[in-house]
């Protein structure tokens, strides 16, 4: 399956949750979500009047992760076969996968407007994982992994920085703006993942 290459405000519109996919202007007044609260189409506005089935419930939790992440469908697949194979809640151990990829880290630490421009720069190279360049945006950081700008005079970053902020770095993570360095101090909890999202729906949808 390609990935999806139409307008990205859809996405949240059919989502009807913000899934902050356009960097900035997911914070401004400009954000097409909060002028078109109903999900895109001719009969959109009259969409919340049908009765949704419990299929379709799974269904929405599996494309609200996969948008908000910006997974293919087989990597989210693969996802889940890896958090079946770990020890304790499966929902929540596909959430902690999805978390610590690098694209993810790169835009949880405000190196990135959007988890898709996080992936343009980790494919540029411009970071490393422990002092080794990675440019996988797939890549799983681990607990203990230091992920670093590669090179500090990148103003593309710099810039990234400066309008972040005001904007939190999860708990999990320990920031150096200035060094331009993000530490994973340990995996997140689900407790430290502000998705709102039904992972146990995801869980019983795979499990048919």
């Amino acid at each position: 399956m390609a990935r999806y290459t139409g307008a990205v405000c859809r996405q949240c519109r059919r989502e009807n949750q913000k899934l902050f996919l356009k960097g900035d202007r997911c914070y401004s007044d400009k954000c097409a979500l909060a002028r078109r609260s109903f999900v895109p189409g001719q009969h959109g506005q009259n969409q919340a009047r049908k009765k949704v089935s419990e299929y379709g419930l799974q269904l929405r939790a599996k494309q609200k992760a996969k948008r908000y992440y910006g997974v293919l469908e087989s990597q989210f697949a693969h996802y889940f076969e890896m958090a079946e194979r770990k020890s304790g809640i499966t929902g929540e151990n596909l959430l902690r996968i999805l978390e610590s990829r690098l694209d993810n880290i790169v835009y949880r630490a405000g190196f990135a407007m959007s988890r898709k421009e996080a992936r343009q720069l980790v494919l540029h190279r411009h970071f490393t994982v422990n002092g080794q360049t990675v440019n996988i945006p797939s890549y799983l950081v681990k607990e203990g992994d230091k992920v670093a700008v590669r090179t500090t005079d990148c103003d593309k970053i710099k810039e990234c920085i400066e309008k972040n902020s005001a904007r939190p770095v999860p708990a999990w993570l320990d920031k150096d703006a200035e060094k331009m360095t993000a530490n994973v101090t340990k995996l997140p909890e689900r407790a430290d993942i502000d998705f709102d999202i039904e992972e146990h729906l995801i869980v019983e949808l795979y499990s048919k």
